[in-house]
């Protein structure tokens, strides 16, 4: 039985048009894509012009001389091992394949400067560069990068090398992880678009705030209520 048929009413009114927005918000209509989708991409162009932490790192490289990486590190496939032993490679390391596992000795800074120029031009959407570098496909050399400097950041920690580590920890997350992620993504500053960006922000919580009212006037309406 229905205690309250008006506000009952309201709130059933309020949740059919929450639905019909919904459906609106998923359908193709913001230059080709749903309203998640253009909003994900939006944000992203604006966060990855505050993201470019590579310089910092590159600077920070200082502290790395005199520090070595020897260890062998393990990969997941032979032909991974085959490409991370061409990276270390061009970054003076002398290196040796067993099936899986690369065997490294090299100067650790020359090693990070190097993943690091990589990982530049991966932010810079210069794929092509990297693909020539190498030979193969530029996402697979960003993410053989990281497969290999987790491997070097786990066997240093087993060396109780922790400040070597914690250094390739920092190239690693800050460096290649985020031109992985960030790679052909434009960047864009927000004050290009602020009004887009603040209309998503107050529609965010208008929208939340509509849901909100349907559950409570259709369950109050129904003569659901709390008490104390």
């Amino acid at each position: 039985m229905i205690a309250d048929k008006k506000q009952f009413s309201r709130g059933v009114a309020l949740m059919a048009g929450f639905i019909v927005v919904l459906v609106i918000f998923f359908l193709p209509l913001f230059n080709g894509k749903n309203g998640l989708d253009y909003l994900d991409d939006l944000y992203n162009t604006i966060s990855k012009g505050s993201a470019y932490y590579i310089p910092a790192l590159q600077e920070g490289l200082s502290q790395a001389q005199g520090m070595e990486l020897d260890a062998t590190l393990k990969m997941e496939s032979p032909q991974r091992a085959e490409l991370a032993a061409s990276l270390l490679m061009k970054g003076g390391a002398l290196v040796n394949l067993s099936g899986s596992e690369v065997t490294v000795k090299g100067p650790l800074g020359a090693i990070l400067t190097n993943s690091l120029a990589d990982a530049n031009l991966m932010f810079n959407n210069n794929g092509k560069a990297i693909a020539d570098k190498y030979g193969a496909d530029e996402r697979e050399v960003l993410y053989t990068w990281w497969l290999t400097l987790k491997s070097a950041a786990k066997a240093l920690d087993g060396q109780q090398k922790f400040k070597e580590s914690k250094l390739i920890g920092s190239v690693l997350t800050r460096g290649v992880e985020c031109a992985y992620n960030y790679y052909k993504v434009e960047p864009k500053k927000i004050g290009e678009k602020w009004g887009i960006v603040l209309f998503s922000l107050v529609f965010y919580v208008f929208y939340t705030l509509w849901y909100g009212f349907a559950i409570l006037d259709m369950f109050e309406g129904w003569g659901l209520k709390l008490e104390h």
